[in-house]
């Protein structure tokens, strides 16, 4: 896996003296600051080793409960589970200012953009999984009054151990005004509902005539109504079929818009890649696929992608989707964590699946066409 392009592009911008790469402000050190820096974690108080929490089946854990004003900036967790697929049957959420609906509803793997519930190691600016299945994001969240954040068993086994440590800013004055707020949606389709029950290839004549000019039947990753800006996307693809799965558009609708106000040229473009993503998985800052698998059913593929350069604004609603191959004539299983900021009140998120559905398991050609 590559990491070697983020480790240049940071030496570069520190030589030429930039201050800002991504998230990461190279000049903070410099400045006076006016905040005071606070860790929530799950230390153990009795002041001895046992510095976890157990989290039995059913229960939820608040592991952050803090008033505001103040930003969490960091969130660390490792998780000890004899369970399979635990990553994808532990479900995290987060509330804003006593919000009624989390403003983050995921589970857990696919908020740290594990999708198909296996650990893999992997870098960007916003999230980074470090050996040995610790898990990292960066993700600045600004509350004004009150922060929330909760993890819910919904598996049939005993979590061991929970470790975590979040890291956040308490400040003495109130938040600027017009300050956005952290969201992050998942969602999934396993497989399309589209889907036809035919087995086509991406470049046969009867593909090749389809057409798609408003994006019908696209595979959405975000659709939010309000204020603020889509930061990006995680997703993590789960084959079918034979074949490369990409060859899919992406597609925004922003502000009410009938065709697509902003559209690509295919998945891997999208991500940043190109050509099938070559041979080998990739991580940068912005952009990466981790997980490359072969085009073939039963294929593992994950891939994220940051608009660190220019989030895309938007001032009533935002329809973020991408085609399920050329004009959606693929069948592969997709699961999705978009991130965006937004003014308050948000729309409820969509209903978070049984966890049952939420298990990547292939739909094989015969299955489908029954």
């Amino acid at each position: 896996m590559a990491h070697s392009l983020a480790a240049f592009v940071l030496v570069a911008a520190c030589s030429l003296g930039a201050q800002q790469i991504g998230n990461i402000d190279l000049g903070a050190a410099t400045q006076i600051h006016a905040y005071t820096q606070q860790r929530a974690s799950s230390y153990d108080r009795s002041g001895g080793n046992t510095d976890s929490i157990p989290l039995g089946v059913g229960q939820s854990a608040t592991i952050f409960d803090q008033a505001g004003p103040g930003e969490v900036t960091h969130l660390w967790m490792t998780i000890s589970s004899p369970e399979d697929f635990h990553l994808k049957k532990l479900v995290l959420r987060m509330y804003w200012d006593d919000e009624p609906t989390p403003s983050v509803e995921a589970p857990v793997g696919d908020f740290f953009g594990l999708g198909l519930g296996d650990y893999f190691n992997f870098q960007s600016a916003y999230l980074a999984v470090a050996p040995d299945k610790a898990l990292n994001a960066f993700f600045p969240m600004p509350f004004a009054h009150r922060a929330r954040i909760t993890i819910t068993n919904e598996g049939k086994e005993n979590v061991d151990n929970l470790y975590y440590n979040i890291d956040y800013r308490a400040y003495a004055k109130p938040l600027p005004v017009g300050t956005l707020y952290f969201h992050a949606q998942y969602r999934q389709q396993t497989p399309p509902a589209n889907w036809n029950g035919k087995v086509t290839n991406n470049y046969d004549e009867a593909t090749l005539a389809r057409k798609n000019l408003d994006g019908r039947d696209n595979y959405t990753w975000l659709e939010a109504r309000g204020e603020g800006n889509y930061l990006g996307v995680t997703m993590s693809v789960l084959q079918n079929q034979d074949g490369w799965w990409g060859e899919g558009d992406d597609m925004f609708f922003v502000d009410g818009a009938k065709l697509p106000s902003i559209q690509g040229t295919g998945s891997e473009d999208y991500f940043l890649g190109a050509w099938d993503f070559g041979t080998e998985g990739f991580s940068y800052l912005s952009f990466g696929a981790p997980q490359k698998g072969p085009e073939r059913v039963g294929s593992r593929s994950s891939v994220y992608r940051f608009h660190i350069d220019s989030p895309i604004p938007f001032t009533r609603s935002i329809r973020a989707t991408i085609e399920h191959g050329h004009a959606n004539h693929r069948m592969d299983n997709f699961y999705s964590v978009a991130y965006w900021y937004q003014t308050e009140p948000h729309a409820p998120l969509p209903a978070l699946p049984p966890v049952e559905e939420r298990l990547p398991r292939v739909y094989g050609p015969a299955k489908l066409a029954q």
